[in-house]
């Protein structure tokens, strides 16, 4: 498998959205602005040449859009392999090129969420544990901070306070989200939308800057559901998603 670096030079032409095909969606937009803005943060983006679900996404965690403490890690925003591309150690290829690029950069180690079990969205923990990860922290919700250090004394990372125990005080349905998933762009407007239609109480607060996303009360920024100032899920919804967690709340 060959690889290549998306960079601001080469990234209009580059197809990023390897779940979306049509490079014009409103979605592909928006990921793409997102990382533009992101490069000269440190922020490396590296996918198969074959046009499919196999990429990894990191950045120095100091930069990262989420609220841990993790000085001198590298952060994994994504790592996905997906499709007809699974199963064949590209993952493996994708992890070990970003540790040679973290290492030469003289990091500490990697650091990524997950959980205990396999949830949407976020990376599994039987592969994290089979490369070596472990866990450094966990939030209330289950969402767990994993780390690769790559020497005995480095530090483990971990969160800041405002995620530990995600709770909010607003009523109704609130979404926390960011541009850094392309999905959001379209079904984020189709949940405002339905609640609308539905007569429910939804506020979507789009976090557009690292301070605010390093301060969220969640561990998870790309998108995270609260009911009621509770934490629900990290899983992006579409209508019929969304419409099957409201008749199960009622």
């Amino acid at each position: 498998m060959e690889y290549i670096r998306v960079t601001a030079d080469n990234i209009d032409k580059e197809h990023i959205c390897c779940a979306i095909s049509n490079d014009r969606d409103v979605q592909v937009a928006s990921k793409k602005a997102w990382l533009k803005d992101r490069f000269s943060e440190g922020l490396v983006f590296l996918k198969s040449t074959e046009r499919g679900k196999c990429f990894i996404e990191y950045l120095p965690a100091e930069n990262a859009w989420n609220p841990i403490e993790a000085a001198g890690y590298m952060y994994i925003d994504c790592l996905w392999v997906a499709g007809s591309l699974k199963g064949h150690g590209y993952g493996g290829d994708l992890l070990e090129a970003c540790i040679a690029d973290s290492k030469a950069q003289g990091k500490h180690g990697l650091c990524i969420l997950s959980s205990e079990k396999k949830k949407p969205f976020l990376a599994d923990p039987k592969f994290l544990k089979h490369e070596g990860f472990e866990v450094a922290d966990e939030a209330d919700n289950g969402i767990q901070l994993w780390y690769l250090p790559f020497f005995p004394s480095a530090e483990k990372p971990r969160f800041r306070e405002c995620a530990r125990h995600p709770h909010i005080k607003e009523k109704g349905y609130v979404l926390y989200y960011t541009s850094q998933c392309p999905f959001n762009a379209r079904y984020v407007p189709v949940l405002q939308t339905t609640a609308e239609r539905e007569g429910v109480a939804f506020k979507a607060i789009h976090i557009t800057d690292r301070k605010t996303a390093q301060n969220a009360p969640t561990p998870v920024t790309t998108y995270a559901l609260f009911l009621d100032g509770e934490y629900v899920t990290n899983e992006q919804m579409n209508e019929a998603r969304f419409l099957k967690l409201l008749a199960k709340e009622k």
